[in-house]
């Protein structure tokens, strides 16, 4: 199934928020992992090296006095933008609607 394949792909808890990292600009290594909250070093490199496999991020080591690597989305994976703002939206719409029901059910108590 055409779900399944994608979720094999996708799947675990960091490589969309890489994805929708890498979606609005290209990013170091360093600059990722300050910005995927509570990812480790290591699950960042694996999660990096799955995403360029399926040709979704480029590595591209920069002429830098020290070895620097940056990760930018392909035109591919830029296919995914729509989907990650989707996810990112009903996450907003989500953790509203559980606060809100929390007040509600907390002035009920009172």
């Amino acid at each position: 199934m055409a779900i399944s394949d994608t979720m094999e792909i996708l799947n675990g808890k960091w490589k969309m928020s890489i994805i929708a990292c890498l979606c609005y600009k290209p990013m170091r290594y360093s600059e990722l992992l300050k910005e995927v909250k509570g990812i480790s070093g290591k699950m960042l490199s694996r999660e990096l090296k799955d995403l360029e496999i399926n040709e979704l991020i480029d590595r591209h080591v920069l002429n830098t006095a020290s070895v620097a690597v940056e990760y930018q989305i392909t035109d591919y994976g830029k296919s995914l933008q729509q989907l990650t703002n989707t996810i990112a939206d009903w996450g907003f719409i989500h953790r509203k609607r559980i606060i809100s029901g929390m007040k509600k059910k907390m002035e009920s108590k009172l």
